[in-house]
């Protein structure tokens, strides 16, 4: 038993993190609930409607023909000939003919009944009824007036009028004329097509219309219902404000919308996001930044540079792209196409640490480069002294030696001893050596002592890093190959000169040189990042940077001795 029970597979968990459960569009989306709500409204409204049309038409023809007979019976009442008939002796003999003939030419009359005062019938369609009571009001005729009524009689309900009958100014008679309300059925019911066509049209129109509506919900809903957009909201809300990159959605007139908190931090957003959109032109951040929002192109992954920090930022288009999400049931497929630009998209990473960190790790490239050409120097200098030595020239390479350790010590001593910054003189020590292996001359020029606790190590490095980077580039293979550094010390602030003997800058670089992107440097990676980076470090220290062309480049760089926190 053990083994058999030890042979059966696990049960999974219920709530097993491997198959996680897809957001679905299950129950009834908002379009079909819409649709259906419409539908009933419209369809009861339709309905009450032809009904109240039913009964208004019923009313008016019934008013119609209750007219008809009391026209019909009052111009009985006073026709000479009907009076004098009941005033002799055989009224019956002469009214019966006289009656079936009005019935003849009046189809829609059922029936005509001329009375005595007793009630008793002179005439009827029916000559069995003849000489028998009249089966309805006689009182008010009787009382000589005319009298509209709903009555029974021997042709069933029946809509009728009663008048008296005068002959020499003395009642001699009555008569009453009717119609059937079973005839007066048909009639109704000859009005009901045109009724239910109206109301079917109606109805049509109406769907149509709800129908049209609909879809346009369902697209804009994404075919979710009510609780499915809840879920949604709650899933794409927190998904917001969970991930580490800062996210910022523009409308399709480039306003800020909505952010989480990261974007907060990386651009100096207001912590609660505003009821109406905001403009990116009233915000404080990177010109460029602002520049890539307003025009609304797509990028991946583009550096841009604020006071502070640096951005990878990238921004694509908010366009509905995944419209097939799984749902129970599939009488609304299909209709979705392509979906219009809704917004944009933009996401912000914080990559200043790995600037910082780039920054370091090239100081350390440079230093490196600069170990290996002394290294690979001093190396052919020791094959030369021992040569000499094995050639029994020992003076000559006791001289040799010594004149390359005073010429080595004597520029690392100019250095060491102008610029009392242990981090920039080491820096420029290592860029004497490489200046030196690409073929370039570097001379440098120093003057007064740097504060303590005034700059960052990483300021200067990146400031002078770059500076002599660029001014190295563009000197190799120059006539001149020099590139000319300076910097001075002076009470309330530290100047810093690098010129170079390159082409200079042309006149429309000038302008936006120090923006990120923009470089004279020809070649298919990203260029401008190194000026970019000096210029926001300039700016960080409160400093000013300028640009001037004399032959080649000259970069001057203005920081003030401001102690920092």
């Amino acid at each position: 038993m053990t083994d058999d029970f030890a042979d059966r597979p696990l049960p999974r968990p219920l709530n097993s993190t491997s198959d996680p459960a897809p957001l679905t569009r299950d129950g009834w989306s908002f379009a079909v609930l819409i649709f259906s709500a419409q539908m009933l409204v419209v369809l009861l409204v339709v309905a009450g409607l032809a009904f109240a049309t039913y009964q208004q038409q019923n009313r008016v023809i019934r008013d119609d023909k209750q007219s008809t007979v009391a026209a019909i019976s009052i111009t009985l009442a006073n026709d000479p000939f009907v009076s004098g008939a009941l005033a002799g002796e055989d009224a019956s003999a002469l009214l019966q003919p006289y009656a079936n003939e009005i019935l003849l030419r009046a189809p829609l009359i059922d029936f005509i009944t001329i009375m005595t005062p007793d009630g008793l019938r002179v005439t009827h369609p029916d000559p069995n009824q003849i000489g028998k009571p009249y089966s309805g009001s006689k009182e008010q005729a009787l009382n000589g007036v005319v009298y509209d009524e709903i009555a029974v009689g021997t042709l069933g309900n029946s809509v009728r009028t009663i008048a008296p009958i005068y002959h020499d100014g003395k009642l001699v008679g009555m008569v009453a004329t009717g119609i059937t309300l079973h005839n007066l059925q048909l009639i109704y019911r000859s009005e009901l097509p045109q009724i239910l066509l109206v109301s079917a049209s109606t109805l049509l129109l109406a769907g149509f219309s709800a129908w049209f509506f609909s879809r346009y919900v369902h697209q804009a809903t994404l075919g979710f219902g009510p609780h499915g957009l809840r879920r949604l909201y709650a899933f794409y809300f927190s998904a917001l404000h969970s991930v580490r990159e800062g996210l910022v959605l523009l409308d399709r007139h480039h306003r800020i919308v909505l952010y989480n908190q990261e974007a907060v931090r990386l651009l100096g957003l207001p912590e609660k996001v505003p009821a109406q959109a905001m403009d990116p032109l009233s915000l404080p951040m990177p010109d460029t930044l602002r520049e890539l929002m307003r025009t609304g192109r797509s990028c991946k992954d583009e550096i841009h540079l604020g006071a502070h920090t640096v951005l990878s930022v990238s921004q694509g288009p908010a366009r509905l792209t995944n419209a097939s999400l799984p749902r129970l049931g599939g009488a609304w497929r299909g209709w979705f196409g392509i979906q219009p630009v809704t917004g944009q998209v933009l996401t912000l990473r914080d990559l200043t640490e790995v600037q910082e960190l780039a920054g370091e790790l090239q100081s350390l490239k440079t230093f490196s480069t600069a170990l290996r050409a002394q290294t690979h120097e001093h190396a052919n200098r020791l094959h030369t002294i021992a040569t000499l030595i094995e050639n029994g020239k020992v003076d000559q390479a006791l001289a040799f030696a010594v004149d390359d350790r005073q010429h080595s010590q004597q520029l690392t001593d100019a250095i060491v001893h102008s610029i009392d910054d242990a981090y920039l003189s080491s820096l420029l020590v290592a860029k004497a050596a490489q200046a030196h292996e690409r073929g370039i001359q570097l001379e440098i020029s120093a003057q007064g002592l740097i504060p303590a606790n005034v700059f960052q190590a990483t300021d200067l490095v990146t400031i002078m890093g770059n500076l002599l980077d660029n001014a190295l580039d563009v000197s190799v293979g120059t006539e001149e190959a020099t590139v000319w550094v300076e910097v001075t010390a002076l009470e309330d602030e530290l100047i810093i000169s690098v010129a170079d003997s390159g082409p200079g800058i042309a006149p429309e670089f000038l302008e936006n040189l120090l923006r990120f992107g923009v470089s004279t440097k020809s070649g298919s990676q990203p260029r401008g990042l190194g000026l970019a980076l000096v210029q926001q470090a300039v700016l960080r220290l409160g400093g000013t940077m300028n640009v001037d062309n004399d032959a080649g480049a000259i970069f001057t760089v203005s920081l003030p001795f401001t102690p920092r926190r």
